[in-house]
C-alpha cells in the first residue's frame, strides 16, 4: 500500500513539475516580441488554410477569358491571371498546398527519423553503424538533388511531392535523436525504469524520448519554412504540384512569362511565401530560446 501511495505521488509530483516547466516556457516565449509577431502570422495562415473554402470570393479554378490579366482593382483585389482567375482566392486556397507540404513532409521525416534515431541510440553497436552508414549515404547527397530526383522517380502530385521532400529530413532527426539517446541512456531514471522490467519500447518512448524532444520541436517548426522553399523550388521547375492547383510555386512558374508585363502575378504569391517562412523563422528563434536550459539562470 505504501509503495502504491508513494507511486501516486511521485507521478503527481512529476506532472506539477511538467506544468510548471510548460508555464514558464510560455511566459519566456510571450516575452519575445518577435516570436509573438511570428505565432500571431502562422495562426493567421492556419486559419486560412482551414477556412479557405469559406472565405475565398471567388473560385479558385474559375476562368474568365474576358478578365485576364488585369490588375489589382476593387473587383479583384491582386488582379487576375492570363486565364481570367482570381490570384487573391489562389493564394488564400494556396495556403493549404504550402503549408500542407512543410507540415506534412517535416511529419514525415520526424517519424521516421525519430523511429530510427531511438533504436540506434537505445541499442548502438552494429544496428547503430547500420543505420548511421545509412544516414551517411543520404546526407551525403545535397537535398535539392535528392528531393529533385525522389520526384522524378515518383511522379508530380501533394502526396508524392510530401515523400521526396520528406525523405530529406530524415536523416538529420535521426542524428539529433540518436546524440540525445547517447546524453540520457546511462543517467539515473533509465537505469531505474531498467531495473523495473520496463520494456524496451517503452523505455524508447515513454521514458528517454520526452526528455529528448526538445531540439526536434525546434528543428522541425524552422525546418518548415525550408520545406515549404524547396516545395516552391519543385512546383517552379513542374516536379511538384502541378496546375491548376493554386499551389504558389506553380503559381510563380505560370506566371514566369508574363513577368515584363504583369509582374503582380509572380509578386504576389512570392510575397504569401516570404511572410509565411518569416513568421515559422520567427516563431522558431523565439521557441529555441525559450526552450534553452541555459536561459534559466
Amino acid at each position: 500500500m505504501l509503495d502504491t501511495k508513494n507511486g501516486v505521488a511521485l507521478a503527481e509530483e512529476d506532472a506539477v513539475k511538467k506544468q510548471s516547466q510548460i508555464k514558464e516556457i510560455l511566459k519566456r516565449l510571450c516575452k519575445n516580441k518577435l516570436a509573438v509577431l511570428g505565432m500571431v502570422i502562422l495562426l493567421l495562415y492556419i486559419l486560412v488554410a482551414v477556412f479557405a473554402p469559406l472565405i475565398i470570393p471567388y473560385d479558385f479554378a474559375e476562368m474568365n477569358i474576358l478578365e485576364k490579366n488585369q490588375g489589382p482593382s476593387a473587383q479583384h483585389w491582386l488582379g487576375t491571371d492570363d486565364f481570367g482567375r482570381d490570384i487573391f482566392s489562389r493564394i488564400l486556397y494556396g495556403t493549404r498546398y504550402s503549408l500542407g507540404l512543410g507540415i506534412g513532409a517535416c511529419a514525415l521525416g520526424l517519424a521516421i527519423g525519430v523511429i530510427l534515431g531511438c533504436i540506434a541510440g537505445y541499442f548502438g553497436g552494429w544496428v547503430e553503424e547500420l543505420i548511421m552508414r545509412f544516414c551517411d549515404v543520404f546526407q551525403a547527397i545535397p537535398g535539392t538533388l535528392l528531393a529533385i530526383v525522389i520526384s522524378m522517380l515518383l511522379g508530380t502530385g501533394f502526396v508524392n511531392t510530401v515523400i521526396a521532400l520528406g525523405i530529406g529530413r530524415i536523416t538529420l532527426n535521426c542524428r539529433m535523436v540518436r546524440a540525445q539517446f547517447l546524453s540520457q541512456r546511462k543517467l539515473e531514471y533509465v537505469e531505474a525504469a531498467q531495473a523495473t522490467n520496463c520494456s524496451k519500447v517503452k523505455l524508447m518512448f515513454v521514458h528517454i524520448l520526452p526528455n529528448a524532444i526538445s531540439p526536434l520541436i525546434v528543428n522541425t517548426t524552422m525546418g518548415i519554412g525550408g520545406t515549404i522553399m524547396m516545395a516552391a523550388g519543385l512546383s517552379f521547375i513542374s516536379l511538384g504540384v502541378r496546375p491548376p492547383l493554386p499551389e504558389w510555386g506553380a503559381m510563380m512558374s505560370a506566371a514566369r512569362e508574363f513577368i515584363r508585363y504583369y509582374p503582380y502575378q509572380l509578386l504576389f504569391p512570392g510575397l504569401a511565401m516570404a511572410f509565411l517562412v518569416l513568421a515559422l523563422n520567427l516563431f522558431g528563434d523565439g521557441l529555441r530560446d525559450a526552450l534553452d536550459p541555459k536561459l534559466k539562470n
